[in-house]
């Protein structure tokens, strides 16, 4: 348990550093200064600056998933729920993105190394989306043959969108509400939804 807390202060410390000095200028003993836990205490937990980078990253993917896993278990109708999960998935990651500052600017320059640690938090997402596209197959809310390939699908749609989205580049002059109605609609042609319930 301590370890545990001992870990999560130097990830949240690190996290902090990264995000007002960038990764790059930030070092293993600032790291181990700001957490008053010393240099022996963070190679202990950490190799490298690799490492805590991307303990960092995974935490901000575990923050998102469970803010996730909390709209699929909300009591609304699968159709409802589909498009708060998107919602959920583009605000918090735009919000995690954007609260950590010049590490901002790493993420998108290190897509690829966000990537390979991304990979779990996607199983999750996509099992969230099966699980939700069953339950509206099954009620006859959506018209749609693969549950697995649909969620395949939508997981990738979403993820594709985050970059354009987080920089606002994604209907700039539409207010929010107008915003998610083409979403909707875009969603629920895609679900075989007849008509916004």
């Amino acid at each position: 348990m301590v370890a545990l807390k001992t870990r999560d202060k130097l990830v949240d410390v690190a996290r902090q550093l990264f995000a007002k000095k960038g990764v790059e200028d930030t070092t293993m003993n600032d790291i181990a200064v700001a957490s008053k836990k010393g240099r022996r205490t963070l190679y202990t937990y950490f190799k490298s600056k690799e490492q805590i980078y991307l303990a960092v990253v995974e935490s901000e993917l575990e923050r998102l998933l469970d803010a996730m896993e909390k709209v699929a278990e909300e009591s609304i109708s699968p159709d409802k729920k589909i498009l708060e999960l998107i919602n959920a998935h583009l605000d918090i990651i735009k919000m995690a993105v954007y609260r950590n500052g010049t590490l901002r600017a790493d993420f998108f320059r290190d897509i690829w190394r966000v990537e390979a640690i991304r990979k779990h938090f996607d199983t999750k997402e996509i099992e969230l989306f099966r699980m939700i596209l069953q339950e509206g197959k099954e009620m006859g809310l959506f018209d749609i043959d693969n549950v697995e390939i649909t969620a395949d699908i939508l997981h990738y749609c979403i993820k594709g969108i985050e970059v354009p989205y987080i920089r606002g580049q994604i209907g700039e002059d539409l207010d929010d509400a107008t915003g998610w109605r083409y979403v909707a609609k875009i969603v629920y042609g895609a679900l075989g939804v007849k008509k916004e319930r």
